[in-house]
Parts: C-alpha cells; sequence; structure tokens
C-alpha cells in the first residue's frame, strides 16, 4: 500500500470517528468529554482512538478544520454554476452546516478554543461575503429580487431553531417538511416570479429528503 493510500485510509477512519461524535456534542457540546467518554460515544477502543487522534485537542482542531474545509469549497465554487443550481447548492450546505454548528458546540468553542473559534468564524465570514456576492449577481442580471442581501443571509440563523427535536415536536412539523418550506420561502424570496423556471425542484427534492432523513437520524 502507497503512502497515499495509508494516508487517504488513516483520514477515512478518522472520519468514521468524528462523524460518530458529532451527533453527541452538537446536542451536549463538548468541553467536558474525557478522551474516555469520547471513545464510547465512538464506539471505538481507547486504544483506537488513540491510534489516531493523540488528544482531544486533535479531535476538536481536525473537526474544526473538516468545516473549514468543506466551507472553503463552497467559496472557490463561486460563480462556477447557473444561479437555480448555485441557489441550491448554498441551501444545501447552510443546512448540513447550520446542522452541527448549534449554539452549543459553538459556545464551547469559543470558551475551550479560542483560536479554532476564530478560524471558523473567519471562514463563514468570507462565506458570508460570497453568499452577499452571488444576491448581487443575481439582483444585477434582474433574476432576484431587489432586497438587502446581508439580511436574506441572516434568516439562515433560523436553522438553529428549525433543527431542533421539541421545536419540531411542538409545531407538528417533520424535518422534511420544514426544509421544504424554508426551501419554498427563500426561493419565492429571491427570484423573480418571470424567473422561477431556472430552479429545477425535481432535481433536487430528492437531495433534500435525503438531507431530511440523515437529521432526522441525529435528532431523534
Amino acid at each position: 500500500m502507497s503512502e497515499k493510500e495509508i494516508s487517504e485510509r488513516r483520514n477515512e477512519n478518522r472520519n468514521k470517528i468524528i462523524e460518530k461524535l458529532l451527533s453527541y456534542v452538537r446536542k451536549n457540546g463538548f468541553l467536558s468529554l474525557t478522551m474516555d467518554e469520547i471513545s464510547k460515544i465512538s464506539g471505538v477502543s481507547r486504544a483506537t482512538l488513540y491510534k489516531y487522534f493523540s488528544t482531544k485537542d486533535d479531535i476538536i482542531e481536525f473537526l474544526v478544520h473538516a468545516f473549514v474545509q468543506n466551507i472553503e469549497e463552497v467559496i472557490e465554487e463561486e460563480g462556477a454554476t447557473r444561479l437555480g443550481i448555485r441557489f441550491q447548492e448554498i441551501f444545501e450546505k447552510s443546512v448540513m452546516l447550520r446542522e452541527f454548528l448549534t449554539r452549543i458546540f459553538l459556545q464551547d468553542l469559543e470558551q475551550g478554543y479560542p483560536e479554532q473559534y476564530e478560524l471558523l468564524k473567519q471562514t463563514m465570514k468570507r462565506r458570508d461575503e460570497q453568499q452577499l456576492r452571488f444576491y448581487e449577481a443575481g439582483q444585477s442580471q434582474g433574476i432576484f429580487h431587489p432586497v438587502n442581501g446581508k439580511l436574506i443571509a441572516l434568516q439562515d440563523e433560523i436553522l438553529l431553531y428549525m433543527l431542533d427535536a421539541q421545536f419540531l415536536l411542538e409545531n407538528n412539523l417533520t424535518v422534511y417538511q420544514a426544509l421544504y418550506d424554508y426551501y419554498q420561502l427563500r426561493k419565492f424570496q429571491l427570484f423573480r416570479t418571470e424567473k422561477l423556471h431556472l430552479v429545477d425542484d425535481q432535481i433536487f427534492l430528492p437531495k433534500l429528503e435525503y438531507m431530511a432523513q440523515k437529521i432526522t437520524r441525529n435528532l431523534f
């Protein structure tokens, strides 16, 4: 096995550990967690955990950099696709980020790992700027309504409340219905009526259903 294959397999195994840990920390935070508790939550032995992460700090750093890389990939793709597709890509990424970047996670990160928090904060800021350019481009082409892009971007904070089990139960909503309604809200808010044909819902709705299924498994 080549060094590249070894490295790829190592990262794959690290990602599997992180993926199992994420569903816990999004709800409960991580500041008080010990390595023993992390190994139990992740479903791996202590020996296996220490094989891939020497300290809890390593885990948090790996986790934050995974988020940063994910966000950076979206920023780098700016302008690569049509506005209808781009709208769906940004919406999808917003949902998946807000699922895990919960208030308790961000609070723990700011309190315990300020450097990592600042790195994530600055990356999110660049993403917000990228979204603003996207809204301005759509307006300049006469495709989007002339609305304040900064206010539109702020609306994504509603996902922090929507993707909450108690909120969904109290409002008799499924995750899919909540995401679908929010998707339609954003679409009609942005696109002029005569430009709605640029957004192909039939292509995107299966992705929305997949996201909803994944989020539901993590929430309940």
